[in-house]
Order: structure tokens, then C-alpha cells, then sequence
């Protein structure tokens, strides 16, 4: 500590020290720090698959992960892969969008009525214990062979999902705090826009992103329906003319294709929605 000496000559007046500002990190050292983890984690996973096809299974029927990554390269060159990834990816995201559209309100009102709850409940309930994967017939029935069958089943098994937890939000909302709202003067159109929609908010997100990874399962099905581009359609011609290698190179770009999914709608939540993110 130092000091300046008082002009009566008492005792130094005690002046406060600053510590040193620390560097603040820069973007892209964060950015390194954030993915760094990720790395490291894929790289075990690959080394271990690596070791064990070549030293533990060595069947041609289990690749080693550098077949896979070669006939991948193969398929790039050609624009098959990324042809096929495009496809499912269009029908996932309508899909899903199309589903947590449906199902956010739907939601909302069997949580706020409960005259909606005892109507709609039911149906919700017998509805979403029937796979996607039992519907297919149904979907192309219904909407022919075309996207719209696969949409729909992506849909189906989104809404179900969305519905739940939602309702499950509205359900959770503690009562003193409507009742603090009302004897302040809140409408009922002030009650839901700003407490029960807010408090509602973080299950809303976690319905979608358990619904995203539905999505994902269901596209595989989806695109066994007379598909000529996808995802499914690469496991598909795989499993008929034994293409081993272009199997493994599907599961692994709808596994990468779903972490990253993942990881952007977290990142969408903590740049717009943080205040009600569950995962922030």
C-alpha cells in the first residue's frame, strides 16, 4: 500500500492501489477455447473406432474410421453427399419448424384452459404413443409419395414433444405469481404475455431441442418412402448392394449433422433468448 504524508503531519492518508487490468481474452481465444474440448472429445471417439475395427473386430463389415473418411472424400468429389445431406436437411427443418409451430400453441392452451386440457390431452396422450415409423403407410395414404409424406411424418413426431412440455410449463407456473400480477391490475392478456409466456419459455426450448433430435431419428423412415435424394436413401442403397462403407459414411454425417443442429439452436437460445435458457 502506499500512501501521501497529511498536511498536519499525522499519519500518511492511505491512497488505494488498483491491480493490474488483466488482458481480456480475444474472440478467436475464446472461440479455440470453446471448441477446443469438442476436438479432443471427436478424436478419442475416432481413434477408438479406429482401434478397434483394425485391431479388435478387423471385419469388413465394421470399417476402420479412414475407409469411411476415403469414401467420403469420393462422394464430395462427386456432389452425391452433399446432395443427399441437402435433401434431409430441408425435410428436417420444415419439418421441425412446421411441428413446434403447431405444437407451441396447442401447448399453451391445454396448459391455460382447462376445459382444452380434458379435450385435447386425450388425443395428445393416444397419439404420441403411435411410432412415426408405424404412420408411413398412413403418410403416403394420405399425402402420396412425394415431400409431403415425409414431412408429415417429421411433423408427427415433433408436435407430440412440443405439446408436452409446454403444457408441462404452463402447468409449473407458481401461483403467487399470478396472483402478485392480478393485485397489481394485470389482465388476463397481461397474465400470459408477461408471466405465463415468459415463465414457459424454457420448457418451450427444451421441447424443441428433444424434438430436433426426434427429427433426426425419423428422417431415416421418412426417406424410405420412394426418396431419390437423402440421407435414409444412402442407408438404404447401402444395406441393398452391401456399400458398407457408404453406410458408415450416412450414420456419421447424420450424427455430425445432428450435433451441430444441437449446437446452433444452443447458441441461438444464448444470443437471444439467455434470460430463459435453460442451458446457458
Amino acid at each position: 500500500m502506499t500512501g501521501t504524508v497529511s498536511r498536519d503531519g499525522g499519519s500518511p492518508a492511505a491512497t488505494p492501489v488498483r491491480a493490474p487490468r488483466r488482458p481480456e481474452r480475444s474472440k478467436l481465444a475464446m472461440a479455440a477455447l470453446g471448441v477446443g474440448p469438442y476436438l479432443v472429445s471427436f478424436a478419442a471417439l475416432f481413434l477408438t473406432w479406429h482401434l478397434v475395427a483394425v485391431y479388435g473386430v478387423q471385419s469388413v463389415l465394421f470399417p476402420p474410421p479412414t475407409t469411411v473418411f476415403a469414401k467420403a472424400g469420393v462422394l464430395i468429389a462427386n456432389g452425391t453427399l452433399f446432395d443427399n445431406i441437402w435433401a434431409s436437411l430441408q425435410r428436417i427443418a420444415t419439418g421441425f419448424f412446421l411441428g413446434s409451430a403447431l405444437g407451441i400453441p396447442i401447448g399453451l392452451t391445454i396448459g391455460s384452459f382447462r376445459f382444452a386440457r380434458k379435450l385435447i390431452e386425450p388425443w395428445t396422450e393416444f397419439l404420441r404413443f403411435i411410432p412415426a415409423v408405424a404412420m408411413i403407410t398412413i403418410s403416403v395414404i394420405w399425402f402420396g409419395i412425394g415431400e409431403e409424406s415425409k414431412i408429415f411424418l417429421i411433423v408427427y413426431t415433433t408436435i407430440f414433444i412440443v405439446i408436452l412440455n409446454t403444457a408441462a410449463g404452463v402447468a409449473s407456473i407458481a401461483p403467487n405469481k399470478l396472483r402478485a400480477a392480478q393485485s397489481l391490475g394485470a389482465s388476463k392478456w397481461q397474465l400470459f404475455a408477461l408471466v405465463a409466456l415468459p415463465a414457459t419459455v424454457p420448457f418451450i426450448l427444451t421441447g424443441m431441442r428433444l424434438a430436433m433430435a426426434n427429427s433426426f431419428t425419423t428422417i431415416v423412415a421418412a426417406e424410405f418412402v420412394s426418396a431419390q435424394f437423402g440421407l435414409g436413401v444412402m442407408l438404404w442403397n447401402g444395406r441393398m448392394f452391401m456399400l458398407i462403407d457408404e453406410i458408415f459414411v450416412a450414420l456419421v454425417a447424420l450424427g455430425m449433422l445432428g450435433f451441430t443442429a444441437d449446437r446452433i439452436f444452443r447458441f441461438g437460445i444464448y444470443r437471444f433468448a439467455r434470460r430463459y435458457s435453460p442451458v446457458a
